[in-house]
């Protein structure tokens, strides 16, 4: 039964009487709020973790290869805004992760970790190019908005965890010897090197 079927016998049951805030769950339809998988946030709140989770899988998503979120990158994120950043660093960064999601509901009318990912995906490379493009225009360039940081957090999360060492990025913990002329298929087939 869709929900327009549910409406119509729900409205004929009552006599046709259905208060506004039913018809908008009706409408709305039920779904279940998504959670946080694999860790639990230490100075982020569950709901902050659960964005910069959705938004770091969207800037490094799974593909052959495991996303930010199976790497770990919203752990490390909120490690290190706990331990790394000083206080005002920190406030600027709730601050900004605050002024994204609130932007985020006025524009489509729901959170953005209750959106599908379309709409997510929409709405943070919308951001991304708005920032891009403010930080290469405005001279001298204003101060680094929210969504480029989370991308630089994301990226060296990514890019300093095991799978993004090994995986993405070739690996030798010391390396070897100096081969100066070798077959690209035998030097890490175009792979950057870990550091």
């Amino acid at each position: 039964m869709d929900r327009r079927e549910a409406l119509r016998r729900t409205a004929l049951i009552m006599g046709g009487a259905i208060s506004a805030p039913v018809l908008v769950g009706i409408m709305k339809g039920c779904k279940a709020k998504p959670t946080l998988e694999g860790w639990k946030p230490t100075f982020l709140s569950e709901d902050q973790g659960l964005l910069i989770s959705q938004v770091s899988e969207i800037i490094i998503p799974k593909t052959d290869t495991p996303g930010a979120k199976e790497a770990g990158v919203p752990g490390f994120i909120d490690q290190m805004l706990k331990e790394v950043y000083k206080k005002e660093d920190q406030d600027k960064f709730l601050n900004g992760l605050k002024a994204f999601s609130d932007e985020a509901a006025k524009k489509y009318g729901d959170p953005f970790t209750e959106l599908d990912a379309a709409k997510q995906l929409e709405f943070v490379t919308e951001k991304h190019d708005a920032a891009v493009k403010e930080q290469k225009e405005t001279k001298p360039a204003p101060e680094r908005p929210f969504i480029l940081n989370m991308k630089e957090l994301t990226m060296l999360g990514f890019f300093t965890s095991q799978p993004g060492a090994t995986q993405v990025l070739q690996y030798e913990a010391v390396p070897g010897a100096y081969k100066g002329c070798l077959p690209l298929s035998e030097a890490g087939n175009g792979k950057t090197w870990a550091t």
